[in-house]
């Protein structure tokens, strides 16, 4: 499958400045695949090792880092020479062996005519020992799971996200198109953009079999938190991963704690949210009552909203079934909207390179959903609403306070520009960066 992340890998081979790379990215985002495929495609071979599946591995790793001995060694292992600038080196869960992953700092010093790649789905949370992370010494990319665009793509519906992309003013899009589109969305929802769930729907249409899937990926990381988390944070974990759909069911969804447990305290927890974090597996939400630059400084890093990485896993979590999708607009009214806001939650953290803030005012009276930044650097309001309702008391309050240039609104209805107001359907959300620039 098609992910948009592959022409960065491209720009990476070919950079002035290319260094060793980490790929990073939670498990079952498709990191493996989609090496293999850039390895397969853009050089003569790819010289693949995991130190998960193979710990033999580290031996090569033990005492002096001299490149030149480790890809000797490493050649010798896997019965051909692996050349410079024409084979891919990957390093796949780099996070198992914390010399391999050192080793990456001696390669772009002494050896960086080899292209390597690094893969880990858990190098946020099974930090390197000390001294062993090469700080300055390696590019970054992240691959999460797959967007609405690289969905359409998937499914056989490049034509959809063609005419969403090259869309030229901010007039609507022709209904029969818009209605298409809204229900791609809706199968969107319920399948999410792991890679596994998205090709068995691409192939079969088979959504039983596509929620099967998502629980297994589930299961898989319930046994991670077994395995690689403290054991005394794993009750921890296991109570605020399981909360996330009761959180969004929220009319405040802003996370609380005391919903864990009547006399949970945030410090209690910090340790848990910040491996789920790191792990990828949630996203947070900071929120900010002035919307001031950068926003990073001005959030209260107390008070956040939680989502899951992707939306599929969500309803799966949820336990929506399959036939909510034959029920008109259901599904996007499930969980009081919350499920509109974990995509645009989603779908923001693909396109922004920054975390992610909303904004409520002093008295609690006004809420906005997100704050985006653009790339003029102008702040503006985003509100997600879940159905065709287009009134916003919210962004109204916002307008009065700090006077945005736009304001920007995410709904089940056409593209339009209303004045400052620019309403996006759901679905052109991942474009909103070249959207807001649209005229009538």
């Amino acid at each position: 499958m098609k992910r948009d992340l592959y022409r960065d890998l491209c720009d990476w081979k070919t950079a002035e400045r290319r260094k060793p790379l980490i790929l990073r990215g939670a498990r079952q985002t498709g990191k493996t695949h989609l090496l293999r495929e850039f390895g397969a495609n853009e050089y003569a071979s790819v010289a693949y090792f995991n130190f998960e599946e193979d710990p033999r591995l580290k031996d090569f790793f033990q005492g002096r880092l001299k490149p030149a001995d480790l890809i000797a060694n490493l050649g010798l292992y896997r019965n051909e020479a692996i050349k410079p600038g024409i084979d891919l080196i990957v390093f796949d869960e780099i996070q198992a062996c914390n010399e391999a992953l050192n080793s990456l700092k001696y390669f772009q010093e002494q050896a960086n005519e080899f292209h390597i790649v690094a893969a880990g789905s858990l190098l946020g949370v099974k930090l390197p020992q000390p001294m062993s992370f090469p700080v300055g010494k390696v590019n970054f990319l992240d691959l999460k799971p797959m967007s609405f665009p690289e969905f359409l793509d998937a499914v056989g519906e490049s034509r959809y996200r063609k005419l969403v992309e090259e869309k030229i003013d901010a007039g609507p899009f022709a209904e029969p198109f818009h209605e298409d589109l809204v229900e791609l969305l809706k199968r969107y929802y319920f399948v999410g953009g792991m890679p596994e769930a998205v090709a068995c729907y691409a192939k079969s249409r088979n959504l039983s079999d596509v929620r099967a899937i998502q629980k297994e990926i589930l299961n898989a990381y319930v046994l991670d938190f077994a395995k690689h988390a403290p054991t005394s944070d794993i009750p921890k974990l296991m109570q605020v991963w399981d909360s996330i759909p009761a959180q969004l069911a929220r009319e405040n969804r802003k996370f609380q704690f005391t919903a864990l447990k009547k006399t949970a305290r945030a410090r209690d927890y910090e340790n848990a949210i910040l491996w789920l974090e790191n792990a990828g597996l949630i996203l947070r939400c900071f929120l900010v009552t002035k919307p001031g630059h950068p926003l990073s400084a001005y959030a209260d890093r107390s008070a956040f909203k939680v989502y899951a990485l992707d939306i599929g896993l969500l309803g799966a979590m949820a336990n929506i079934l399959p036939d909510i999708l034959v029920r008109g607009h259901d599904l996007f009214q499930e969980f009081k909207g919350a499920l509109i806001e974990n995509y645009a939650a989603q779908t923001l953290s693909t396109i922004a390179s920054d975390s992610l803030y909303y904004w409520k005012n002093e008295s609690a009276t006004a809420e906005v959903d997100f704050l985006w930044q653009s790339a003029r650097g102008n702040i503006l309001p985003l509100e997600v609403k879940a159905g065709i309702n287009s009134k916003s008391k919210s962004l109204r309050t916002y307008d009065e306070k700090f006077s945005p240039d736009q304001q920007l609104r995410s709904t089940l209805l056409n593209l339009r520009k209303n004045g400052k107001i620019l309403n996006i359907p759901h679905y052109a959300l991942p474009a909103l960066a070249r959207f807001q620039h649209l005229n009538h």
